[in-house]
């Protein structure tokens, strides 16, 4: 399992906040534990998922973003690979590698945005 670093920059803004909580939304997946996706999600956040391609779905409002990233984070022999999260102010980037059951892989990257201290916004995509 990779662990990256967690790259911030203006530390005097929110990204020291936006850190932490890209942390905590991390392991999440690393751990295989989504727990802590109801103190992380707010109620109107909106995920732009990886799939189907080309555009992905759309998926609005706290329980669907809890219930689609606690199937990714809990599917059986499956792993993400932290490449790098890079923080400014109260957005973020994660770059991942993601291990399927299969043993296939696909690299990606999460454009994420917070407010308020909650996830509003996460924009998946990968390499095709």
């Amino acid at each position: 399992m990779g662990q990256d670093s967690i790259t911030s920059i203006h530390p005097g803004d929110h990204s020291s906040q936006t850190a932490e909580i890209m942390r905590r939304f991390n392991d999440v997946f690393q751990l295989h534990d989504p727990s802590a996706l109801a103190e992380l999600v707010a109620q109107d956040c909106v995920i732009e998922n990886t799939v189907p391609a080309p555009d992905g779905a759309r998926h609005a409002g706290k329980e669907a973003c809890i219930d689609l990233w606690s199937a990714i984070a809990t599917q059986p022999g499956t792993r993400f690979d932290l490449e790098e999260t890079f923080v400014a102010g109260e957005r973020a980037t994660i770059r991942w590698r993601y291990f399927m059951a299969d043993g296939n892989s696909i690299r990606g990257v999460n454009l994420m945005r917070v407010a308020d201290e909650l996830i509003v916004e996460a924009m998946g995509y990968v390499k095709g």
